[in-house]
């Protein structure tokens, strides 16, 4: 039997996984530097009660300062394990999602294209945990990455020569346990972000696409439905986003018994109270503008460009003269 797809077949799992981690890829590659400074504003002051001794005042000026101070390569600080880190995270997300999505689906009687909100935000959120589990110690490693510098550190500091060097240190000093650190944080932001990225995208296109506001293969349509996803993935995650930057980034102590623990907070929750309790609930938003400036271009990008690059990669599969 011949295993070539069909004309017109949707790509497969595997198919999605990689084309959404190139998607993913191409989006961070501009998205990087939003995310330098949201790390940084997002641990500055942390945990003091009057607000601590401000190194940057907005993002405007963390983008300056570190321009200044450390150049492109400060700029650009953690980008080689933000690139698998995005292709683990929504290679699984993107990839995942339809076929989770089906499943449940048929599961509770439907029709696998039926779109659901609670079958999509279910399958938004799974999928995305997915990818946050297999990405977690990337995540770490470059949460710690953005935060050093040389000139002007906020929060802990965590000088590694690159990322092969963070994973052989962390990994030599506390083991499997030091690399899923904050796993639970980043299945809490993620999972919240998923759970409407993909169900807010799809709605918004089928939206443009049945009142014939716009065409379905149209980058209007593609850029509309991802600006709105990227708003809703923004308010959803960004308390969640503060919790993991600075559990990913606390000094550890070892206890008698050689466990490494956080010296800041236990958990998320531990982190969200001391957070509001210290600096109070707007402390939660810290780096809000900054990840707006990531998150909004990043969801656009990604999306646009994951759509893009399946119409592109289904015409040559399927030998479509006009590719």
């Amino acid at each position: 039997m011949s295993s070539t797809p069909k004309k017109g077949q949707p790509v497969s799992t595997a198919e999605g996984f990689v084309l959404g981690g190139i998607a993913a890829c191409v989006a961070v590659t501009f998205s990087n530097p939003a995310e330098v400074a949201k790390t940084r504003l997002q641990l500055q002051g942390e945990l003091a009660k009057d607000g601590g001794k401000k190194v940057y005042r907005n993002v405007l000026d963390v983008f300056v300062k570190t321009w200044k101070h450390e150049g492109v390569r400060g700029i650009q600080r953690g980008l080689g394990p933000a690139y698998c880190y995005q292709i683990l995270l929504n290679g699984s997300r993107l990839g995942f999602y339809e076929p989770i999505r089906h499943t449940i689906n048929r599961f509770v009687g439907l029709k696998p294209t039926d779109q659901m909100p609670v079958t999509s935000v279910i399958s938004g959120a799974a999928s995305g945990a997915v990818g946050a589990v297999l990405g977690n110690p990337l995540f770490m490693i470059k949460a710690r990455i953005q935060a050093y510098s040389p000139a002007l550190p906020v929060g802990a500091q965590h000088n590694y020569k690159n990322y092969f060097d963070a994973l052989r240190t962390i990994f030599g000093q506390q083991g499997w346990r030091g690399l899923v650190r904050g796993v639970d944080a980043a299945v809490l932001r993620t999972s919240m972000g998923s759970s409407v990225q993909l169900p807010t995208y799809n709605w918004t296109k089928n939206l443009l696409v049945s009142h014939g506001i716009s065409a379905p293969d149209s980058i209007w349509t593609y850029l509309a439905s991802s600006s709105v996803s990227g708003t809703c993935v923004l308010i959803m995650m960004q308390p969640a986003d503060t919790t993991l930057t600075r559990m990913y980034n606390q000094p550890t102590r070892v206890l008698p018994n050689g466990k490494h623990v956080g010296v800041l907070y236990k958990n998320p929750i531990d982190c969200l109270w001391k957070t509001a309790k210290a600096e109070g609930v707007l402390g939660w938003y810290k780096g809000s503008t900054a990840h707006f400036l990531r998150i909004a271009p990043h969801t656009i990008i990604t999306l646009t460009a994951n759509d893009m690059i399946i119409n592109l990669y289904k015409r040559v599969r399927d030998g479509d003269e006009d590719s």
